[in-house]
């Protein structure tokens, strides 16, 4: 099976490529903005892994990807990528471009890269779609996280839609929200509050991307009958 992961060279996306590619039986194409040299790293690890370079922030490139989507036979669609920071500013700083800014760059490219695996998926009546969110949608949300989280709740909804208008075509569409992980993407959080973070973890231990990946794997090979559901990855901290 054929699979694409966006944001697939660092962090989490580095551990759900590997994941998957140490399956054996997936193709795992995965795009990288500027991790270049992590990217080419996992292709010489992994015979079936091929690195795409596709910045969000770049029209032509996201355009590209998608032109290239339906010849690739795409069948399991990760939606991992993330331009941007986790904390940024409280909401009432925040300046309305850079609301604009982030939704540019974090929902309209998985809007068209979603559009066109559905329109795909759909003439071969299969297909998997599993977007990450993030715990922050059901815990209290961190301070500083508005815009953040505020893009993961407008992919939350999408994928509900996704899952409901397209079950009949053998395709699902399910989430997965994990809580807090030390990545390079939450590098900047202060050591105090990881430690703080920790101390509140029923397990005492923070949540670790391959944890995450796992899930993410089974939600690719999971039954057609799970769908529109969100796996909610927090040990119980909080329950929906």
């Amino acid at each position: 099976m054929n699979v694409l992961i966006t944001g697939g060279s660092s962090g989490l996306g580095s551990a759900i490529t590997k994941q998957m590619a140490s399956e054996g039986k997936y193709n795992v194409y995965f795009t990288y903005a500027r991790s270049k040299d992590k990217a080419k790293a996992i292709e010489r690890q992994y015979s079936n892994c091929k690195a795409i370079k596709c910045d969000f922030k770049i029209a032509a490139e996201i355009e590209e990807l998608i032109g290239i989507i339906p010849e690739l036979d795409i069948e399991i669609l990760i939606n991992n990528a993330y331009t941007g920071q986790f904390l940024d500013s409280y909401f009432h700083k925040s300046k309305e471009f850079d609301f604009m800014e982030s939704f540019s760059n974090n929902i309209l490219p998985v809007i068209k890269i979603t559009q066109t695996c559905i329109t795909h998926f759909r003439k071969k009546k299969h297909g998997k779609i599993v977007t990450v969110l993030t715990a922050a949608l059901v815990n209290n949300p961190p301070i500083g996280a508005a815009i953040y989280t505020a893009n993961k709740a407008y992919l939350m909804q999408l994928s509900k839609v996704w899952a409901t208008e397209n079950s009949k075509y053998g395709i699902t569409a399910n989430t997965i929200s994990p809580a807090f992980m030390q990545t390079d993407f939450t590098d900047s959080i202060d050591d105090r509050i990881v430690e703080q973070i920790i101390s509140g973890h029923p397990l005492k231990r923070l949540l670790t991307t391959d944890e995450v990946a796992e899930s993410v794997l089974f939600l690719a090979k999971s039954t057609q009958q799970i769908n529109g559901i969100d796996l909610l990855l927090n040990s119980a901290v909080n329950i929906k």
